[in-house]
């Protein structure tokens, strides 16, 4: 936004302040003038200063979707630009011909990096075929290796959630799975971890179907679901039949696979044994469905098309001889 010349409102989530002062604090040093990036903190009220702020004449966000979808029609109704991304429940498809060492690195890094709370984390593996019960096994395994502890202790691999209340709900959709059908094969809540502060373990669950709420619902923490399906075709269904649609990868060793599942798939972000997709700058950065309001990207060529507005200007200059009445378009 101010690379395409504009001066930025940030508000910065209440529960996490710090890091944008800190980013505020580093342009300043770097010697942006002053009134170019301000940074203002608040909640509901504050934000909706901002939709309904006729100066400010565009508005993007990321969040939860409900939220991402207030803001889209408030902000869009008020005439201005809006890209608001929302939630996601990105989902690794694993086939049957892949590397199963390699498949399950990737579900532990995807799935419990920054204890699960990106939009680009892996909530879900969907196996394919028969190897599901040889990658739960795997995936188990690793779990155990993960220090969940302070971020600030040497060798730390996951810290804690937000807020208590997110250690609540997270744990609540853990409780909850066993009662719906499924199989909690790593319950995060015994894992070895801190006892004070918002700390919850890594969690596994096995034989996962939609229409549970382990699998509808955006958890936002160190959840990762296991689905199993027979074939290739399901797993495209599965994905497909996903209200969020904001990232999604496929593992497996075969090239007519990989190439299928990038035109088949309906999500906007996609990954070949790749588990988090997310685009270097120079492409664009958003998902599809309910992970996405607006018809805007972030970053790269969108970015820069979203925070600018085009002017056509048409000059001519003709000698007085040449200057005649014409009711039609003016031409050269």
């Amino acid at each position: 936004a101010i690379a395409a010349g504009n001066t930025v409102i940030l508000k910065p989530s209440e529960k996490v302040p710090s890091a944008v002062l800190w980013l505020a604090e580093a342009f300043r040093e770097a010697g942006l003038p002053d009134g170019v990036l301000n940074v203002v903190h608040g909640d509901k009220e504050t934000v909706d200063a901002i939709l309904d702020e006729p100066r400010i004449k565009a508005v993007s966000f990321v969040g939860s979707t409900p939220i991402a979808k207030s803001i889209y029609t408030r902000a869009a109704a008020n005439g201005k630009r809006v890209q608001a991304l929302g939630g996601a429940k990105n989902h690794m498809v694993v086939m049957p011909d892949a590397d199963l060492d390699t498949a399950a690195d990737a579900a532990i890094s995807a799935g419990y990096g920054a204890a699960g709370e990106r939009c680009m984390a892996v909530s879900v593996v969907v196996a394919v075929g028969d190897i599901a019960d040889d990658l739960v096994a795997r995936i188990g395994q690793r779990i155990k290796d993960v220090k969940v502890c302070d971020g600030t202790t040497p060798g730390a691999d996951m810290g804690p959630v937000i807020t208590a209340a997110s250690k609540q709900r997270i744990e609540g959709f853990v409780a909850g799975a066993a009662a719906e059908g499924a199989t909690v094969v790593v319950d995060g809540r015994d894992h070895d971890m801190p006892t004070t502060g918002f700390f919850t373990g890594p969690t596994l669950v096995d034989n996962v179907k939609p229409g549970m709420a382990v699998y509808d619902e955006e958890i936002f923490g160190p959840v990762l679901s296991v689905v199993r399906v027979d074939t290739y075709d399901q797993a495209v269904e599965l994905i497909n039949n996903c209200r969020y649609a904001n990232g999604t990868a496929v593992f497996t060793r075969d090239g007519r696979t990989a190439r299928s599942f990038k035109f088949d798939i309906e999500v906007g972000m996609v990954g070949v044994n790749v588990p988090i997709p997310v685009p270097i700058g120079s492409f664009s950065f958003g998902g599809w469905k309910d992970s996405l309001f607006g018809d805007t990207h972030m970053y790269g060529p969108e970015s820069f098309n979203f925070y600018t507005r085009r002017k056509v200007v048409t000059e001519r200059w003709p000698l007085p001889s040449e200057s005649q009445i014409t009711m039609g378009f003016p031409t050269n």
